[in-house]
């Protein structure tokens, strides 16, 4: 039981770094959410199995050209569910949360357009601008680029409220997908990456020339309340003048399955693509207590329709090497059409997945795009004659260092640390890119020409390069206006905030989430740099503070004492943060909030759902943590509370019972 436990970890750590850290998804959807499932099962039969840090983790920053709108309001992702039983489970987990007894739910079904998201910003009563969802908090200004459309109104009715934001998909039909591919040279692979790249084209003019459509199903900021039901807010969208789709219905949730089945029975002749159905609650009240967990909100689910499959012949098996030197299986396929994109990729995870299925080069595999995206292999069809077990290498492809694995992981990595050249040039890369510095100009090509000719070596260097801009100037392929244009954008991001140079880092474990989390908690670089080194001695109060911070926990904080316990990383923070400009986290909450600001611990069975709990703290601005200590400020104590509630009184923390914290906030 244990050593299957460990195995679900390793694998949900390493998918969770893939996909938040590195940007490249070692599994899909389906795969990912099935071993949480079981890892979740395990260890709530056997508490004792380990810790839960890493089933509590859960959009690109926006791209270089255009300007950025902050979103009021985040625009997140949904979690996902492929079948009736993750349906009933999503169903569960809400109940759960509120506390509510078996009684039906009762959602807005919509067909889940697979187009690009898009936000409408209206101030009154006039449309103001639109942006991208980028990474959720910013987004893409594409104003002139949806001028172009007549899919929505310019104006508001004086009913609606003087500022709102009101989201939607811009998508292209199958038809306009056809005849703009038959009308240009370069194809696009899709519609969904049709009307991606004509919505987002810097020439607004060329969106002009193309058709696309924009289907309006959400809504962000507003300056006063629009309706009470999600269902009421789709019908006043009709009569402002946006286009809502006529299959969304309001159904309770014993009818999900059947809307979802006659929906995937008439997916084939719909005039647009769709990849499934997005379920939301339909009391906004209820929207509001749920609120969200990581990236997704708890009110709502996509269940996505299954993946569409072809076979092909495996070619070879190539080793990848990633910035924190993991090795990573990819199988190189004869390229195969999957759901109209052309597949010559896909993914292998690690070496006991290899072996699990049996796969070796030669053979012919079925493949599927799970969720419809994500290239994988489900197995073999036909074996290759004559055929030889894979031999996952034992040293690094790239260095020749040793590759080692250790007992608890399923990925082997790279012992060569900053002498592997995959190692440090991937963390240069990683620094640069979206999410993290998003340095226009310095590409993975880029970072590689400079590191190959001594221009590059370490971070710092990047912001080292403007004083060798007349020698950028005469490399081959660039000149002085090249050379300036990199300079500008690398002087642009000498200001950063601290979320995203937390992230830049690349320190092991620490994806976008959870470098949020570190950055909330902490506050400013200062803070968080000295309860870093503080954390890296063991047993002390800053570590047992990282520790305890909800959604990290003991696992992630030992990744980074370990990383501050290196002193070049700590050198090479140090001339970052004398280079750079690094502003606070955000504050989730105003100042006026009773708990902004503050530390707080739940203990003891509460009458409300302990994470509604959680959550209505968080959002008020308190950080939750899970273990008491000397920086606590209040211990929320309920029925049977243990412990922590006798270690509260012990340090004299201030002690409440469910009753002063609900009059405290105003629940």
């Amino acid at each position: 039981m244990s050593k299957r436990f460990a195995e679900l970890i390793a694998q949900i750590k390493a998918a969770n770094e893939a996909y938040h850290a590195d940007d490249t998804p070692i599994m899909s959807d389906a795969e990912y959410d099935a071993l949480r499932r079981e890892a979740a099962e395990r260890l709530a039969a056997n508490p004792e199995l380990g810790d839960a840090a890493a089933l509590e983790q859960v959009g690109a920053a926006p791209a270089t050209g255009f300007a950025k709108i902050t979103h009021n309001v985040p625009m997140l992702s949904l979690d996902n569910a492929f079948s009736a039983e993750d349906f009933g489970e999503f169903c569960g987990r809400i109940r759960r949360f509120l506390g509510l007894d078996a009684s039906a739910l009762h959602f807005v079904a919509e067909p889940k357009i697979d187009g690009l998201s898009i936000s409408l910003t209206y101030e009154n009563h006039q449309f103001l601008h639109a942006a991208t969802r980028g990474d959720g908090t910013q987004g893409e200004d594409v104003t002139r680029n949806l001028l172009t459309m007549d899919c929505f109104p310019r104006t508001l009715p004086t009913s609606a409220p003087l500022r709102i934001e009101i989201r939607g998909e811009v998508y292209m039909t199958k038809a306009d997908f056809l005849a703009l591919n038959e009308s240009q040279e370069r194809k696009f692979a899709n519609p969904r990456n049709a009307a991606a790249g004509s919505l987002r084209q810097l020439d607004a003019s060329i969106t002009a020339k193309r058709r696309l459509s924009l289907f309006a199903y959400a809504q962000g900021e507003s300056s006063t309340p629009v309706t009470a039901t999600h269902w009421d807010y789709l019908q006043t969208l009709q009569e402002w003048g946006f286009t809502v789709n006529p299959l969304s219905k309001r159904i309770a949730e014993t009818d999900a399955t059947s809307f979802m089945d006659s929906i995937g029975e008439a997916r084939a002749q719909l005039p647009y693509d769709i990849d499934g159905v997005v379920f939301k609650i339909d009391d906004l009240a209820l929207q509001t207590r749920l609120g969200f967990v990581g990236r997704a909100p708890r009110w709502a689910i996509a269940w996505k329709f299954p993946a569409e499959r072809a076979t092909t012949l495996l070619e070879d098996i190539e080793i990848q090497v990633g910035r924190t030197g993991a090795l990573t299986p990819r199988a190189r396929l004869t390229p195969v059409n999957v759901g109209g994109v052309l597949v010559q990729y896909a993914t292998l995870h690690n070496e006991d997945e290899i072996a699990r299925k049996n796969i070796c080069i030669g053979d012919i595999v079925e493949l599927q795009r799970a969720g419809d995206v994500i290239p994988q292999i489900l197995g073999v069809v036909t074996p290759a004659p004559n055929r030889q077990p894979f031999a996952f290498p034992s040293h690094c492809p790239v260095c020749g260092s040793l590759a080692v694995r250790d007992s608890d992981e399923a990925v082997r990595r790279c012992t060569g640390g900053l002498i592997c050249q995959a190692q440090v040039t991937e963390r240069l890369i990683h620094f640069c890119a979206r999410g993290a510095f998003d340095i226009e100009g310095m590409g993975e090509k880029t970072v590689l020409e400079f590191y190959a000719a001594g221009l590059l070596k370490s971070a710092p260097d990047i912001f080292k390069l403007p004083a060798h801009e007349a020698e950028i100037a005469a490399r081959e392929g660039w000149g002085k206006l090249s050379a300036a244009n990199l300079t500008a954008a690398i002087e642009a991001r000498r200001s950063i905030p601290l979320p995203r140079f937390i992230f830049a880092l690349g320190i092991r474990r620490i994806g976008e989430n959870n470098a949020k989390l570190l950055a909330r908690h902490y506050g400013s670089f200062a803070n968080w740099r000295a309860s870093m080194m503080a954390a890296t001695e063991i047993g002390s109060d800053a570590r047992l503070e990282l520790g305890s911070i909800s959604g990290i926990g003991p696992t992630i904080a030992t990744d980074l004492a370990a990383f501050f316990a290196e002193p070049h990383n700590i050198a090479t923070i140090d001339e970052l943060a004398s280079l750079l400009t690094i502003s606070d986290a955000p504050s989730t909450a105003t100042s006026s909030s009773p708990l902004a600001g503050k530390t707080i611990v739940f203990t003891g069975t509460l009458s409300m759902a302990r994470p509604e709990a959680k959550a209505r703290a968080e959002a008020l601005g308190a950080k939750v943590t899970e273990s008491v200590s000397k920086k606590t400020d209040f211990v929320v104590v309920g029925e049977d509370a243990g412990s922590k509630a006798k270690k509260a009184v012990e340090l004299g923390v201030r002690v409440l019972s469910e009753a002063e914290f609900q009059a405290l906030v105003a629940i």
